[in-house]
């Protein structure tokens, strides 16, 4: 899979998306930026900073991804793999649904996934070594750049989504202790039910992933 690499975009996601939708990309390609001004996360917040962090976005085409794959759930997918290869370096990290990263209680990053046409584009941002965004760091010593290819080699492996799954259904233990934000409220995860699909049922209401 190609890199481009850049010192500074606004964002990683919105530059791989607006060269997709022109036509002067094609998936399966990746981008990353040693410093990100204007990113963007969860819940149209902004996930911006400066080197020593981690700022990619990887566009896969949907017929290279596990056909048992819920789209609905693309988020939980791509931000697991990355909790797989960032365990080699800090055995405290886990993912909270669906799609941030933690450090015992505090969050270190996010990831954001979007559908355009026939490619699914997955961005992903971590604070490394410095704390920013209101977050904490991992405080782990690795190059972005050889996270990402880490992070590639271990996707394009294309797990299905049922092993994922089965390791993934343990560590949402560890979501029950917060909650989420739905429909403009915060909602306990305490008593969520988490379905085969990666969606929640939160007092009766079905809750899907993707971001």
């Amino acid at each position: 899979m190609e890199i481009l690499s850049f010192d500074l975009l606004p964002s990683t996601q919105n530059y791989l998306i607006e060269e997709l939708k022109a036509g002067r990309l094609r998936a399966p390609i990746a981008v990353i930026a040693f410093e990100q001004s204007a990113g963007i996360g969860s819940r149209d917040n902004e996930w911006s900073g400066g080197k020593g962090n981690f700022f990619a976005s990887i566009a896969i085409s949907l017929d290279q991804l596990p056909s048992d794959l819920p789209l609905s759930s693309a988020s939980i997918y791509f931000s697991y793999i990355m909790k797989q290869v960032l365990f080699e370096y800090h055995e405290n990290i886990w993912l909270k649904w669906p799609n941030d990263f933690y450090l015992n209680d505090e969050k270190v990053g996010g990831a954001i996934t979007k559908k355009i046409d026939l490619t699914l584009v997955c961005g992903i941002g971590i604070n490394l070594n410095n704390n920013q965004n209101g977050y904490s760091a991992l405080c782990v010593d690795i190059h972005p750049q050889l996270l990402l290819e880490k992070y590639i080699f271990a996707l394009k492996k294309f797990p299905t989504w049922k092993h994922i799954f089965s390791e993934y259904r343990v560590e949402f233990e560890l979501s029950r202790r917060f909650s989420v934000h739905i429909e403009n409220q915060r909602k306990s995860l305490s008593d969520a039910i988490l379905e085969e699909d990666g969606s929640l049922l939160i007092n009766g209401m079905k809750v899907y992933s993707l971001r």
